[in-house]
C-alpha cells in the first residue's frame, strides 16, 4: 500500500495524541483500514480515524457528543470536537480489542444484543439527524445501478428493492423519529475497552440518529433468514435483547413483522454491495452472495410481512 498524504499525516496525528496520553509510549502503529469512506489508523492505545469526505460536521459533532454521554454503550471519543484534516474530519478515540473473527464460536451475540437494548431506550441526549441506515441501502442500490446495470444478479436486486416500502429506500420519513439507533450494526462494530478485556461497547458513531430500532436488529435477522447465521445463534441474540428490554419487537411471539422490512432491506443492500463488486472485479459471485441474491429473487415474489421468514 503506497502511502498517502492523508494516510501518512493521519498516522503521525495519532502518533502524537497517543504520545500526549502514555508516557512512555509502548509505540506500536497499524493502518486498520484505508477506504475511500474512512481511513483508520493506531498508535499504542489512540486510534484516528479520517471520516468519509464530505462528512457534515453539524451531523458528526452531535454524534460524537452523544457518545461522550454514553459511555457504558458507545465507546467514548476522546475528545467531543472533529478535527480537519486535507479536507477530512478525524476524531481521535480510545483503542478497544475486536471481535476475533477467527472464533466465531465467542461471537458476543448477547453483549451486542444488550448493548442496542440499552441504547434503544436510552432518551436522546442531544438533537440528532435521522440514522442513516436506509440511505445507506439506497447508496448501494445507486452504485450498483452506475456500475453493473447488465449484471445477470442486478435485475432480482432491484425487483426486490422495489418492493419495500419508501421509507426503507430513503425515499420518505421513517416511522419512528425518536428513538435512539446505531444504524449499522454488525460484529465489526464491538470493541473491549479497557483492551484487552473489559466490557464490550459499541464503536462508529456515523450512522447513529434517531429511527427504527428494528434496523438495528436487521443485519444478524437478513443472516438467519438466509441461512447464514445458525438459528441457535440468532435465538441467543434475539433472547437476549428481549431480556434486556428492548423496544424493537414484540416482548414475547413472533418478531417477524417488526423485522421483516429492514431484514429485507439489508439483504438488498447486501446483495447490491456484492454484485457490484463482482463485477468490478470481474469475478463470480461466491456462494455467500449467491445465497444473498436467491434470497432477493425470493423476496420480489412476496409483498413484505407476509410470510414470517422470506428465505425459508
Amino acid at each position: 500500500m503506497t502511502p498517502t498524504p492523508l494516510l501518512t499525516e493521519l498516522t503521525a496525528r495519532a502518533r502524537a495524541k497517543a504520545h500526549s496520553r502514555t508516557a512512555p509510549c509502548p509505540c506500536g502503529a497499524a493502518t486498520l483500514a484505508d477506504r475511500p469512506d474512512a481511513t483508520v489508523v493506531r498508535h499504542a492505545d489512540t486510534v484516528a480515524k479520517a471520516h468519509a469526505p464530505n462528512t457534515p460536521r453539524a451531523d458528526l459533532t452531535p454524534r460524537l457528543t452523544t457518545a461522550t454521554h454514553l459511555p457504558g454503550i458507545l465507546l467514548p471519543p476522546l475528545t467531543p470536537t472533529p478535527v480537519d484534516l486535507h479536507g477530512r474530519l478525524v476524531t481521535f478515540w480510545p483503542y478497544g480489542t475486536p471481535v476475533d473473527p477467527d472464533t466465531p464460536d465467542a461471537a458476543p451475540w448477547e453483549p451486542a444484543a444488550t448493548l442496542l437494548a440499552r441504547l434503544h431506550r436510552t432518551p436522546v441526549p442531544v438533537p440528532l439527524p435521522p440514522m442513516r441506515g436506509p440511505a445507506k441501502a439506497a447508496r448501494a442500490i445507486a452504485r450498483l445501478r452506475a456500475t453493473a446495470a447488465d449484471h445477470p444478479a442486478t435485475r432480482p436486486v432491484l425487483h426486490a428493492w422495489d418492493t419495500l416500502p419508501a421509507w426503507a429506500r430513503a425515499e420518505a420519513p421513517m416511522p419512528d423519529s425518536t428513538t435512539l439507533c446505531h444504524g449499522d450494526l454488525h460484529l465489526g462494530q464491538l470493541v473491549r475497552h479497557p483492551a484487552p478485556d473489559g466490557p464490550w461497547l459499541l464503536i462508529d458513531v456515523d450512522d447513529l440518529g434517531t429511527g427504527v430500532p428494528a434496523w438495528d436488529l436487521a443485519r444478524p435477522a437478513a443472516w438467519y433468514a438466509c441461512g447464514l447465521l445458525p438459528p441457535d445463534e440468532w435465538t441467543r441474540f434475539l433472547t437476549a435483547y428481549r431480556t434486556a428490554g428492548g423496544p424493537a419487537v414484540p416482548a414475547d411471539g413472533d418478531p417477524w413483522a417488526a423485522l421483516d422490512v429492514p431484514a429485507r432491506a439489508l439483504t438488498v443492500q447486501t446483495a447490491a454491495r456484492a454484485t457490484a463488486k463482482a463485477a468490478a472485479e470481474d469475478r463470480p459471485l461466491d456462494e455467500v452472495e449467491l445465497s444473498m441474491i436467491d434470497a432477493c429473487a425470493r423476496m420480489a415474489s412476496l409483498p413484505p410481512e407476509l410470510t414470517p421468514e422470506f428465505a425459508k
